[in-house]
């Protein structure tokens, strides 16, 4: 059976500020998130790699529940884009066939994470 990848994007907002980080991020501000999660895994008999409804739930009750309307400070020591990429890859590697993580933190800049 061929390989293919799904990905799916959810949103969240949160407040953080960057420590130790000296500009206008190390003051107390907010981001509106966007999360794409993509997977990679078997075709299997139905067609299908994963249901994409099945996979948002997880994506949301694993991640996007904890992140969204929190202060990041309050999970993270320093909540950069990539601190943030990395927790999310290892909340959801156990439960997602994940192929890779990309979280935007505004339009113009994003992390991307693979599980190095």
């Amino acid at each position: 059976m061929p390989k293919l990848k799904l990905s799916t994007i959810l949103r969240f907002s949160s407040s953080h500020f960057l420590t130790p980080y000296h500009g206008k991020c190390e003051k107390l501000h907010g981001h509106n998130y966007k999360l794409i999660v993509t997977i990679k895994d078997d075709l299997k008999e139905n067609n299908m790699v994963l249901d994409f409804k099945k996979m948002k739930k997880i994506i949301e009750t694993t991640v996007i529940d904890k992140l969204d309307h929190s202060h990041l400070n309050d999970t993270f020591d320093n909540p950069s884009a990539e601190a943030i990429s990395i927790w999310i890859w290892n909340e959801l590697k156990n439960k997602l066939p994940l192929n890779k993580i990309t979280l935007y933190e505004t339009e113009d800049y994003f992390c991307e994470y693979e599980g190095e």
